[in-house]
């Protein structure tokens, strides 16, 4: 444990890595040529984000704690990090075309998926609320014009807008809610605030209950969980559409880690006051997710949908670590990082292949656009057959085995109605994945797509595809690195 004044700075090589890179960067792109600096920033930014991981990799074992306690790396901080670093790179990745094509190639994207990365590392290591408010809202800031990146577009704009007033709103809750926990326990450290309420003569009081409440709306806002989700659809189908793919993972992954550890570290105690909640939020996404979707026409906001109801199957991992049955706590939270594994192979490779749905100097977002695509690119139709199938859950593909741990986690600790409801909602949601493949088979070919696909692309397209494929062959890796970073939230 380091003090406050000569903090230990080991833990913390990442983030003082990438924000030096970025302000760097930046600096560098403004003063150089605008041809000459989108390349370079492009290709800064990823060697950047692997430098990052290679660091992450190789940081010492174990729990460290440095800037007063505020800052916390474990093998759990690890983990979710470095689930952040792969979709940013490969959002970077996907999105070169893209803004060529549109005439949006400006270094400012890069230096902004940057910052947002800083923001998500920052909350996923946060363990005060202060640290944690400063990434969420670093994160935030960078995404809200991410959204409005396409400035010529009013859709993306109307994107930009929406999500920054909402996010606005759920940044007030958030405070509203530490506010009301300070002022009835006198401390925001999450390792005070477990100790405080894990107090056997502790009595909860009502102040307590509605400042978790307020704190878990503004979390559920961030993962787009119903009935938070508002924002969600709107954004999806009015950003640029790399912007909407980083969307659909890194932010998700870095609020899915911070809901977490806000849940289990300093509220870990009050399991029986949140899990109804939790519950709840649970249902409502994956009833939300598998109906709401089944009428959209526009392919990114069926994958906003689809997101939400991903949410809520993942949510079903916490439900089940809030339950009396402790030994199971970590079973449900070690489900819920193999599940936001493998959603985030799968969500990639889906917008792959949207990003690869262009005629011209046209975009193509209407799912009816998809007919016939087995006859004019057998290759990608079977790729993305394969996404849908994951993602509708039918076996031996990824997604089932995803929701397999999810349900077992939530059987074997008594929430059986709650995996009752996610088998159901699972089969409805299915419609609108399998009715995609119909459109691809089974329905007259349209004007064919450009080809030849651009090689970032392909190589999402090829990992995304070999991961979900391969996963029934050798799941062991990502199961044990999920349990080792679930048994560092329950080192007792």
């Amino acid at each position: 444990m380091s003090s406050p004044i000569f903090p230990d700075l080991i833990p913390v090589i990442p983030e003082i890595l990438i924000a030096i890179f970025s302000m760097f960067l930046l600096i560098l792109g403004v003063f150089l040529r605008e041809k000459l600096a989108e390349p370079l920033i492009r290709y800064g930014s990823l060697i950047t984000i692997f430098v990052a991981f290679i660091i992450l990799i190789v940081l010492p074992e174990g729990e460290a704690l440095t800037f007063g306690n505020s800052f916390i790396n474990n093998e759990f901080c690890i983990y979710m990090k470095a689930l952040v670093l792969i979709s940013s790179a490969a959002s970077i990745l996907m999105a070169r075309e893209f803004l060529h094509m549109h005439q949006m190639d400006r270094f400012e994207f890069y230096i902004l998926i940057l910052l947002a990365v800083l923001g998500m590392f920052m909350m996923i290591s946060a363990n005060d609320f202060i640290a944690l408010y400063l990434g969420l809202e670093l994160q935030s800031l960078s995404l809200y014009v991410l959204a409005s990146f396409q400035r010529e577009s009013t859709r993306s704009a109307e994107a930009g807008l929406k999500y920054f007033i909402l996010g606005a709103l759920a940044s007030g809750l958030f405070l509203y809610g530490v506010t009301l926990i300070y002022g009835f326990t006198g401390n925001i450290n999450f390792n005070f605030l477990y100790s405080f309420f894990g107090d056997p003569e502790f009595t909860v009081p009502i102040g307590v209950i509605v400042g978790l409440v307020l704190i878990i709306g503004a979390l559920a806002f961030k993962i787009s969980a119903a009935p938070f989700h508002m924002w969600a659809p709107d954004v999806y189908q009015g950003a640029p559409t790399p912007v909407t793919a980083f969307f659909s993972v890194a932010p998700k992954i870095a609020a899915i880690a911070l809901i977490i550890r806000v849940m289990i570290v300093p509220f870990g105690n009050l399991g029986e006051q949140w899990q109804q909640i939790i519950i709840f939020i649970s249902i409502a996404s994956m009833v939300l997710g598998a109906f709401a979707a089944i009428n959209q026409t526009n392919i990114k906001r069926l994958m906003a949908y689809s997101s939400i109801g991903h949410i809520g199957y993942a949510l079903m991992g916490l439900a089940v670590a809030a339950g009396p049955i402790t030994s199971y706590a970590k079973d449900g939270i070690q489900a819920m990082l193999v599940y936001i594994t493998i959603y985030l192979f799968m969500s990639l490779g889906t917008f792959a292949c949207i990003l690869c749905m262009k005629r011209g100097d046209r975009m193509v977002e209407e799912i009816s656009g998809l007919s016939g695509l087995s006859k004019n690119n057998p290759v990608m139709a079977g790729v993305l057959t394969v996404l849908m199938f994951s993602m509708a859950g039918i076996p031996p593909l990824a997604g089932f085995f995803g929701k397999l741990y999810i349900f077992q986690a939530a059987i074997q600790s008594g929430l059986v109605g709650l995996a009752v409801i996610g088998v159901l909602t699972s089969v409805v949601g299915a419609f609108y994945y399998l009715r995609i493949v119909k459109i691809i088979y089974f329905e007259d070919a349209e004007e064919k797509f450009d080809r030849p696909i651009a090689p970032e692309l392909r190589g999402v397209l090829l990992v995304s595809g070999l991961f979900i494929v391969l996963f029934i062959f050798i799941p062991t890796p990502i199961i044990s690195l999920a349990e080792v970073a679930a048994l560092a939230l329950f080192p007792g």
